[in-house]
């Protein structure tokens, strides 16, 4: 005979929860996979896991009111005639005209070129909004080719080889069919209104002594003026780095799993990569392993919200950022005032990542027309600029209180961990010893 203890409340399996347990019902019902915007949303180890040390006896601070600390960075001086040079170390990542508005890129454009910094095309082509408001644009070359044509690579002033995201690495992505508008399909030579997944590689080569060919192509049709980026998912930092490196690229970029999407199946955002803590350093490594730290350029992404993730990736060995989803953020995605269409689509604000549907009721993640008006680009530009300077201002605060003059000055010895996790992966000692996992004896 059972018998229930009236003191003990009901209790609940760890393993499989409320959401596990409603997506098995749901995969149950439906007989399709989940598919969803944005980034990874279960907890991982992240840039909050470290800590600076400022500067008391033992370092010299530098006073803010009087003292300089420069942001700027040059990115390409490998090998391009026109390396880029930015004011602040902080990229708009690439986000693609289809997953984003026209007025959305226009504004992301004009938020940039204010700040002094660049703006990066995403799949699909380069539109007239972007190019004409990005004072500094970067050309994605991705695996589909949607868009591509030798007239915009040479309009660019850098071109980035797509080979992974951060969100789906090994994976292509999506563009559902209510979003693929009369201008989208003629920019991507698609028909309208069918869903496009785009391919996880490229067509035309199978590893890095094509990707070299590829690259030497690309460089002779721009006659070698434009850096050449190469990007990949974080998932072996290490080797990619490398190969990017012996493949020719001036500039790296690596997009932890943090990173969003503009769609693709929730078991890759949730379960495939790396978080981009645990890439930075072995990138790192293989840059001094080759001897070429600081001079092909390490630009990371994937989660960086504040001044404060921009100086510690710096301190990492990272030479700039990238950032896409805060960058939305900060032109109105997911903002409070159209909390009561949010309620209608099923969520809320702060939680809305069904970007693929294409009804974003602020008009950032849409192709239709009447929601695209609704974002003012000239205003949603100057709120990304403002958020720029701010995060810059943070960056500047925390380099000066280590002493440093330049934020490309912080450094490793400027951080502790909090957790075990975060040590091991950044390495760099836990809070109040000099060891982390892996180095040794206390």
């Amino acid at each position: 005979m059972s018998y229930h203890n009236p003191y003990t409340p009901p209790r609940k399996s760890a393993t499989f929860d409320d959401y596990t347990l409603a997506e098995i019902r749901r995969a149950a019902a439906t007989g399709i996979y989940d598919i969803r915007g944005a980034g990874t949303k279960r907890k991982v180890p992240h840039f909050d896991d470290l800590l600076f040390l400022g500067a008391s006896i033992s370092r010299y601070p530098l006073e803010g009111y009087r003292e300089k600390c420069d942001t700027s960075i040059v990115l390409g001086t490998r090998y391009a005639k026109k390396p880029i040079q930015l004011k602040i170390p902080i990229t708009i990542a690439g986000m693609s005209f289809g997953a984003l508005s026209g007025p959305a890129k226009e504004a992301l454009g004009r938020g940039a070129t204010i700040s002094g910094t660049s703006t990066t095309t995403g799949d699909g082509g380069m539109t007239d909004e972007e190019r004409g408001h990005s004072q500094t644009l970067v050309y994605q070359y991705l695996p589909s080719r949607y868009g591509m044509n030798p007239k915009d690579l040479r309009r660019a002033d850098a071109i980035e080889v797509v080979v992974g995201q951060g969100a789906k690495p090994g994976g292509g992505g999506m563009l559902l069919g209510q979003k693929i508008s009369d201008r989208v399909a003629n920019m991507r030579n698609l028909p309208k209104g069918i869903d496009q997944r785009s391919a996880c590689r490229h067509p035309d080569w199978t590893g890095p002594d094509d990707l070299e060919i590829k690259i030497l192509e690309i460089r002779e049709i721009t006659d070698w003026e434009k850096p050449i980026y190469v990007k990949v998912g974080g998932a072996r930092p290490y080797y990619d780095t490398a190969l990017a490196v012996k493949a020719g690229a001036d500039v790296v970029v690596l997009d932890g799993m943090q990173g969003g999407t503009a769609a693709t199946q929730d078991v890759f955002i949730e379960h495939v990569g790396m978080p981009i803590l645990a890439c930075i350093r072995p990138a790192v490594q293989a840059l001094q392993d080759l001897g070429m730290h600081r001079k092909v350029q390490l630009v990371v992404s994937g989660g960086i919200r504040s001044g404060a993730d921009v100086a510690k990736a710096l301190a990492l060995g990272a030479d700039a950022v990238a950032i896409g989803t805060a960058a939305l953020v900060a032109i109105g995605d997911n903002d409070p005032r159209w909390e009561e269409e949010y309620q209608k689509l099923g969520t809320t604000a702060g939680a809305y990542d069904d970007w693929h549907e294409g009804k974003d009721p602020a008009g950032i993640t849409t192709q239709d027309p009447e929601l695209a008006a609704r974002l003012d680009p000239v205003a949603a530009g100057r709120r990304l600029a403002n958020y720029l300077k701010v995060m810059t201002l943070e960056a500047q605060t925390i380099a000066r209180a280590c002493g440093k003059n330049h934020l490309h000055n912080l450094e490793p010895e400027d951080l502790c961990a909090l957790t075990m996790e975060a040590a091991a992966m950044a390495q760099i000692p836990l809070a109040g010893t000099n060891w982390y996992p892996g180095k040794g004896s206390f």
